[in-house]
């Protein structure tokens, strides 16, 4: 092998180290140490922290605040942390642990880290500079030659000579300072700015339209990296054998196992006390007024509840991109979008296509939009060109004014005023599907294809029956001045809004031909007063808007009697939501017009949990927006067909959700984006704090924290909980390596309520091994009795 060969070999296994940076316009969450999966959670984040100089359990204070609580059950730590050996009392270990925070190195910046950040930001930048990075479409390696020898940090004309590409300057400069372990170096620079290495991977990974015109890989960075460092006499090699977080990490990793049995224990407790199902089964009505099919989402827990309680509504649990995996061409922004899980490839795009008898409005519709852009246009000019850019500023200072007070002060005056006027193309547009790319990229799919993607949502929520109005409800947030909007959007459809893909699915369902395919070829029948019609969930105000324009008059007296209900749960939800007794819709719409709101909504914080069943498990729990819930009957889905699409989709996208969140809040530095009060936007794709430094990968402060000492995100792992029989979940976990490693390593847990034995609590414990939830009072008596000594010694 040669010399090059082992380089790339290097730079390859180093890469998997780091996780993926996605764009503030996509922002999809996604395990920070993906890389690191294989290992055993306790030993990853140990090696995570060697190179990533990363933290990776709560400190403290965050285990006090629990405690205090009781959120991490006593007798339950006390029993764990005797396990391993640790017998003083939970009180010492805290303040042990506290002292240990306080004394936490801290991360510093170097030199180096600011020159490549500099060069970095330039070179990726898409769109907000008005000049571009010269030479960008000859690749980051070469157009940072071209350029070096100007810089006046470093630049030399010795620069000049170096190789012309980015493999054989790895090879120079390793050699000259005889480098044996690449890996180590390599692992260490890539980690040192694992935010911009994470966008440069994903950006390379999805091989974007700016990768396309402008290359740039991790090998192109560390040739650049290396040469500046040897160029300014630095060393090569960056220390990595640095125990971060300095006290043993097994004390604090049987605090947080402790923590997360707690909240297991009450889980559990609860779904037992509902009788699982069978009272909530009794109680339920033979018919139903209406179906609202909403995604997995932890938001939807709470709205769902609601919605319920306002009339006689059921509802279901469905990934929110609804099955329909496919990109999304925008009718007014002239972008296409992806819109459905990035693990999940394109095969479909969905359009819109005008209808005949609204002509008249898409003429207006397309004018506006040509006005609007003009506009757009000319005022970035204006505000970029040298010659205009200071005359602008004085003369439109004044109105920029106003508008900054009328925001400030009327914030909802002042969204209405803009919304005048505005024309709605989905009130006059069908959304169609046709297939994505090549040839075919404008034909429109069959009926075998349309008709499968309508089953495959029957079968995996176990559908039964059919009310006169069937709702397919996506969501997405509402907000102003937020760069971190996307990430409220519907993760399930790669941060985009899911109103596309539950509009387009209403339209199949409706389809004549689609509704015949389906009794003749699956014996399922849907009524002939059935009406399917999507719908959105504005996560911040909590309005359920129903695209419904095109809604037979027979259904308009049942859907006014819907939309009085809708308005009821909104009511009731955003008092629960915001905690508040009165205004509560209005204080909810202040906050999604709010620009200067840093907190528009929670998002996805709290999530803890899976929950894959029917809805009789849940219905009368308030499960506090704690857990997704996607719908599942087991006796409906006998080969497993179903539930290996929801193991294999749902639950490892649940995973990314919930460990993103983790991290984001025990070390908010390395994996989170620190306060939004000092974010300023790079790129158009990220942000940073203050003015340069690494690029931000995770979730800002505001998202995660009540305040600075205050903690709102518990950060525990996912447990999910499947309702169906043991051999069947067994069978499906043997056939997906991933998922098993996943749960061997402790990344996740898993449950399994066992119809077949009783419905017994069966938890997956390690290689295949399942422990049957204890039952034994006398057991737990004992276990009371030398917790509660333990603690008084």
């Amino acid at each position: 092998m040669t010399k090059q060969e082992q380089i790339l070999l290097s730079v390859e296994a180093a890469s998997k180290r780091i996780g993926t940076t996605w764009p503030l316009y996509s922002f999809v969450t996604s395990n920070p140490l993906s890389g690191y999966e294989k290992l055993a959670f306790e030993d990853a984040v140990k090696e995570a922290g060697r190179f990533l100089k990363s933290k990776s359990y709560p400190e403290a204070y965050i285990y006090r605040q629990a405690l205090e609580k009781k959120d991490i059950d006593t007798i339950i730590l006390v029993k764990m942390l005797k396990q391993k050996d640790f017998h003083d009392a939970p009180k010492d270990y805290l303040r042990a642990m506290e002292i240990e925070d306080g004394q936490s190195l801290k991360t510093t910046t170097s030199e180096l880290d600011v020159i490549m950040s500099k060069w970095l930001a330039a070179f990726m930048d898409e769109g907000i500079a008005e000049w571009q990075m010269p030479y960008k479409d000859k690749g980051f390696y070469k157009a940072w030659k071209a350029l070096a020898v100007h810089d006046k940090t470093f630049g030399s004309s010795s620069l000049k000579q170096l190789p012309k590409t980015s493999i054989e300057a790895l090879e120079l400069v390793l050699s000259a300072h005889e480098v044996v372990n690449y890996n180590k170096i390599f692992s260490a620079h890539i980690g040192a700015l694992s935010g911009w290495t994470g966008y440069i991977k994903h950006r390379k990974d999805i091989n974007s339209i700016w990768q396309q015109k402008f290359p740039i890989d991790i090998q192109d960075y560390l040739a650049v990296r290396l040469i500046i460092a040897n160029h300014l006499g630095m060393p090569l090699e960056i220390e990595t054998d640095v125990n971060f977080e300095g006290i043993d990490n097994q004390l604090r990793h049987v605090w947080l196992k402790a923590w997360e049995a707690t909240f297991q224990k009450k889980l559990v407790s609860d779904l037992k006390n509902n009788g699982l199902g069978v009272k909530a089964s009794k109680e339920k009505k033979k018919t139903t007024d209406a179906q609202m099919v909403f995604c997995i989402d932890t938001r939807s827990e709470m709205i769902r509840r609601h919605v319920e309680a306002s009339g006689n509504i059921e509802t279901f649990g469905y990934a929110g991109f609804f099955g329909i995996a496919a990109d999304y061409q925008h009718y007014q922004e002239d972008i296409s979008i992806k819109s459905c899980p990035p693990i999940v490839g394109s095969p479909y795009k969905i359009t819109e296509t005008p209808q005949q008898q609204f002509s008249n409005q898409d003429n207006v519709f397309i004018r506006e939009k040509a006005v609007s852009k003009s506009k757009l246009q000319i005022l970035k000019r204006l505000k970029n060109m040298l010659p205009s850019s200071f005359g602008f500023v004085e003369g439109a200072g004044a109105f920029y004014g106003l508008s900054l007070v009328a925001q400030s002060f009327a914030p909802k005056s002042f969204f209405k005023l803009k919304q005048i006027n505005i024309t709605n193309y989905e009130s006059f547009c069908e959304p169609r599907i046709a297939y994505n790319g090549g040839d075919r990229d404008t034909e429109v799919i069959g009926l075998e294809e349309k008709v499968a993607i309508v089953k495959s949502g029957f079968d995996l929520m176990g559908w039964k029956g059919f009310a006169p109005l069937v709702l397919f409800v996506g969501h997405g947030s509402h907000t102003a001045n937020n760069p971190f909007g996307s990430s409220l959007d519907c993760g399930a459809c790669a941060a985009s809004p899911g109103r596309h893909n539950a509009r387009l699915l209403a339209s199949l369902a409706n389809d004549k031909d689609v509704k015949n395919a389906l009794k003749v070829d699956h014996h399922i029948e849907i009524p002939n007063d059935t009406i399917f019609i999507g719908g959105e969930h504005n996560t911040t105000t909590d309005e359920i808007v129903l695209f419904d324009a095109q809604l037979p008059e027979t259904h308009k007296e049942r859907l006014d009697i819907l939309k009085k209900n809708l308005i009821k749960a909104q009511q009731t939800v955003t008092k629960e939501r915001l905690n508040v007794t009165s205004g509560s819709v209005a204080l909810a719409n202040k906050k999604s017009v709010n620009w200067g709101d840093t907190r528009p909504e929670w998002g996805l914080a709290k999530n803890a949990a899976f929950i894959v069943g029917s809805r009789d498990l849940t219905a009368s729990m308030n499960l506090d927006g704690r857990c997704f819930m996607h719908s599942y009957d087991w006796k409906s889905d006998p080969q497993g067909d179903a539930l290996a699409g929801i193991m294999g989709g749902p639950m490892v996208v649940t995973q990314w959700i919930n460990n993103h969140y983790y991290f984001s809040t025990v070390d908010n530095e390395k994996f989170g984006s620190g306060s939004k009060i000092t974010h300023n936007i790079t790129g158009q794709f990220g942000v940073v704090q203050g003015n340069g430094g690494d690029l931000k990968m995770g979730l800002p402060l505001q998202s995660l924290k009540v305040s600075d000492t205050e903690m709102y995100h518990q950060p525990l792992r996912l447990t999910t909980i499947i309702h169906a029989p043991l051999e069947r979940v067994e069978t499906l976990l043997r056939q997906n390596k991933h998922l098993q490693t996943l749960l061997d390593n402790e990344w996740m847990y898993l449950k399994v309520i066992d119809p077949k034995d009783s419905n017994v609590f069966k938890t997956y414990t390690y290689n295949f091994i399942w422990k049957n939830e204890s039952s034994s009072q006398v057991n737990q008596k004992n276990e009371e009795l030398v917790a509660t000594e333990a603690i008084i010694n």
